[in-house]
């Protein structure tokens, strides 16, 4: 026996001088990275299954869905049925004062006249309507003139309340009331018809 070899060890644990025992702790780090790989399969087949249900509930085919979404959305560009509003040089406008004010038909039918519309008769209003007219004016005419003429001339004239009589033709009647002092600027007019005849499309919802 070695003199290294401590009281009581002999045989395997004997040393004897070229060789030294090893104590070597359990091989833990094997099942450790055993365990690791198992937990991510184990995700995986989780997250596949998912994929799997979720494709099952919503149809698999999300070109599909796509163009169902794109057929179920309106379109944000302007209707095709839309009604055509009239530009002012297609609307013919007869101006009557309704007011003890004088002269006042005339220099509403010049300044109507300079922004493009075109101008029919003028002059007083008729016993139906001559100073009982309390707003600014009535836009008069066809039951065609509501989705047509009457938006296009109320841009000049905001607040003007409208009627329908039983003519066949396409003119229309501003009769001038008793709050009338002065169509809209220009400026505001134009800007208002512009965005009448030309309006921006929607925004798409979807």
């Amino acid at each position: 026996m070695s003199m290294l070899t401590p009281p009581g060890m002999g045989g395997k644990y004997r040393i004897t001088g070229d060789t030294y025992p090893r104590m070597r702790r359990p091989r833990r780090r094997s099942k450790l990275v055993l365990a690791t790989v198992a937990s991510v399969a184990a995700l995986g087949v989780a997250g596949w299954g998912t994929l799997q249900l979720i494709d099952v509930f919503t149809g698999g085919d999300k070109t599909a869905s796509a163009a169902d979404r794109k057929a179920d959305c309106p379109s944000a560009e302007p209707s095709a049925h839309a009604v055509a509003l009239p530009k002012p040089a297609k609307i013919k406008v007869n101006v009557y004062n309704a007011t003890p004010r004088g002269g006042l038909a005339k220099s509403a039918a010049d300044e109507l006249k300079k922004r493009g519309f075109a101008i029919g008769k003028v002059g007083n209003a008729t016993a139906a309507y001559d100073k009982k007219v309390a707003g600014t004016g009535i836009l008069l005419g066809a039951p065609t003139a509501v989705n047509g003429t009457f938006p296009v001339l109320g841009t000049q004239l905001p607040g003007a309340t409208t009627k329908t009589d039983a003519r066949k033709t396409a003119d229309v009647d501003l009769i001038i009331g008793t709050k009338f002092k002065a169509f809209s600027t220009p400026r505001a007019a134009s800007t208002a018809l512009t965005a009448l005849l030309e309006p921006s499309p929607a925004p798409s919802s979807c």
